[in-house]
């Protein structure tokens, strides 16, 4: 039973240790795209912790999992684990963990459907504020401009990406702020950051009892939204997106007294006014490296002992 425990607490720790270690920290608004990697590599170790103790402990628990798990695996590698000493609390620990699963599964399902509800109804109100004319192939055209009092822009990305902006935004932005604006949007396009706010709302939906998925979920949507700006500062500057950000949300109440959840805007514009100096490209490299040891050091403990008795 000592693997699967192992895996349980590092596990545990990471889930713990993580969110509190990367609110202390300065260098996520400088890297962002470096601290989305960090983020993920977080939640891929915590995941693969239990996906592989309920595995084990699965395979302890009954034959007929035993098989599947190891395989064509020697004799030696499944003598080494000794499956057979784990006892009757293998098969609790196989059931909760399996539980975990199914309901991220679950979570993951929801979250996407309800992500395609959200696209059908603002399709559905797209098209009717902006009908297509005869003939018109909406695979076609990239960019759509909606009658609208408010300064936004968004993607529209079913059935084609199309880039929404209002006339609003039009009427507020003009020649390099516009570029900006659609650059962040580009960025953000490339990148899919879509795909990965969807994990973390789902994850951090499902489990609303474990903190290092609601950190991802939150610090998710603060840094795809720098890094969009980064993207965005390297064509045309970080003043201009940064009087481009303030453009569009002058009028919203964001820059006085707001509830926190709006406080990214002046925050991302003070970022882009007073940046901080960037990792050098080796301390890029370095830290990107040690982020990968995360996810590695559950398979090195899972897979140690097998490896062992091969040698």
């Amino acid at each position: 039973m000592m693997v699967p425990l192992t895996l349980m607490v590092l596990g545990v720790l990471a889930a713990a240790m993580a969110p509190r270690l990367m609110a202390r920290s300065d260098w996520p608004d400088r890297e962002p795209v470096l601290a989305l990697w960090v983020w993920q590599c977080v939640v891929a170790a915590v995941l693969l912790c239990c996906g592989l103790a309920m595995s084990l402990s699965a395979a302890a628990a009954w034959d007929a999992i035993r098989s599947p798990v190891f395989g064509f695996a020697p004799r030696v590698v499944v003598e080494a684990y000794a499956l057979n000493t784990y006892g009757p609390w293998a098969g609790v620990l196989a059931m909760l963990l399996a539980g975990g699963g199914a309901w991220t599964v679950v979570a993951l399902t929801r979250e996407v459907r309800a992500a395609r509800a959200r696209r059908r109804r603002r399709r559905a109100e797209l098209r009717r504020r902006s009908p297509l004319m005869p003939g018109e192939d909406p695979r076609e055209g990239r960019l759509v401009v909606l009658e609208d009092d408010r300064p936004e822009a968004f993607w529209q990305h079913h059935p084609a990406p199309q880039l929404v902006v209002t006339t609003a935004a039009l009427q507020r932005l003009k020649g390099r702020q516009l570029d900006a604006l659609v650059a962040h949007e580009q960025g953000h396009l490339r990148a899919r950051h879509d795909v990965l706010l969807h994990c973390a709302s789902a994850l951090a939906a499902g489990f609303p009892q474990i903190p290092v998925f609601a950190a991802f979920r939150d610090q998710v949507h603060r840094l795809v939204e720098m890094a969009a700006d980064d993207v965005a500062s390297r064509r045309f500057g970080r003043l201009t997106i940064a009087l481009a950000l303030v453009g569009l949300n002058e009028d919203r109440g964001v820059f006085g007294p707001c509830p926190p959840q709006l406080a990214q805007v002046p925050q991302r514009v003070d970022r882009l006014l007073a940046p901080a100096a960037r990792f050098t490209v080796g301390r890029r490299l370095r830290m990107t490296a040690y982020a990968l040891l995360l996810p590695a050091v559950p398979l090195l403990v899972a897979f140690g002992p097998g490896l062992s008795a091969l040698t």
